[in-house]
């Protein structure tokens, strides 16, 4: 029986010369997985860009890729799991009295996933957890915000920081994805579409990427907009130029058709707050540029906090109509 696994599983890097984007941070887990010391590591960053991944090359290659250690020899839990303070009293203390026979200068490692959704209660048992068993037991926490760990784990902890991927790591994967995968039916600016919607995320891009070409069979910019539900940012842009040049009625007609499709006031703004990033690229001074992401910044303030109105949003674009050049 041959089960075709999701492309996000099936190209996980295995290796951390496989891993893509953070250099300086991959380089620091490469000289850890050389040296054998293990400190215990708090890994955090924006979800999709990696963290996971690189914790488990760096186990496999301490471990030599020994498929059987691996098992013996690290505990994964993540965010699906019970994690109390009785999983820390029973489990993770269970698992670090257990006897391994590991290769020399290598330890037993418990990697916590989405750590900073472990109860406070369950963080300070593992404090003095992480302090008896130190000499046979290494600890890796990987969160979205190293601020949600509690302040005596994260001092006994080294932190590295994981940043969005940069377009270009995203799309030397996408590419080579495709390659492997044999498909032809792309196109440049539905990579691009991948690319803008995803926002560094590598697992998402796989993930669209995936279900764009077979759900499409085509990976276009229409058909990547469709799937992720998202205004094309193209038309946005279309929009606010339209509303620079003074051509107010044009703009907000463009507005009307985005809200008629049913994208919601949160959608738009968020997507006009990207596209007026590079908007400087369209004739327009730097100057100008600050003052309309001023104008989209206070729409996007006032529908976060519930004033998602029609009404919110033709105020922006008359708002970013009056900024004058």
């Amino acid at each position: 029986l041959h089960l075709e696994l999701p492309w996000v599983e099936k190209y996980r890097p295995q290796k951390l010369g496989d891993v893509v984007g953070n250099t300086e941070t991959i380089q620091a887990l490469r000289r850890i997985a050389q040296d054998g010391n293990v400190p215990h590591l708090i890994l955090s960053g924006t979800p999709g860009i990696g963290k996971t991944t690189a914790v488990l090359c760096l186990a496999r290659e301490l471990l030599g890729g020994d498929g059987r250690l691996l098992k013996e020899a690290v505990l994964e839990l993540n965010a699906s799991d019970d994690r109390g303070i009785d999983v820390v009293r029973n489990m993770i203390k269970t698992f670090a009295q257990k006897k391994v026979t590991l290769p020399h200068n290598r330890h037993k490692m418990v990697i916590l996933d989405e750590a900073d959704s472990i109860t406070a209660s369950a963080q300070q048992a593992l404090r003095r957890t992480m302090e008896i068993y130190s000499n046979s037991t290494r600890f890796v926490f990987c969160c979205n915000q190293s601020s949600k760990i509690i302040e005596p784990l994260q001092s006994r902890c080294s932190i590295l920081r994981f940043n969005r991927l940069r377009d270009e790591d995203v799309l030397l994967v996408l590419k080579r994805i495709l390659h492997h995968e044999h498909v032809h039916t792309y196109t440049d600016d539905g990579l691009g579409a991948l690319i803008f919607t995803c926002d560094g995320d590598m697992r998402q891009a796989v993930n669209n990427l995936q279900s764009v070409y077979y759900g499409f069979g085509l990976v276009s910019s229409d058909n990547v907009f469709k799937l992720v539900d998202m205004p094309n940012p193209l038309v946005v842009r279309r929009m606010l130029t339209d509303a620079l040049r003074g051509h107010v009625d044009a703009a907000l007609a463009v507005l009307r058709d985005l809200c008629g499709k049913g994208y919601s006031a949160l959608d738009i703004v968020n997507v006009c707050f990207r596209v007026c990033k590079t908007i400087g690229g369209d004739g327009v001074d730097g100057g100008r540029q600050l003052e309309v992401l001023r104008r989209v910044g206070e729409c996007q303030m006032r529908v976060v906090e519930g004033v998602g109105s029609y009404l919110q949003l033709s105020g922006m674009v008359v708002g970013v109509a009056g900024v004058e050049g």
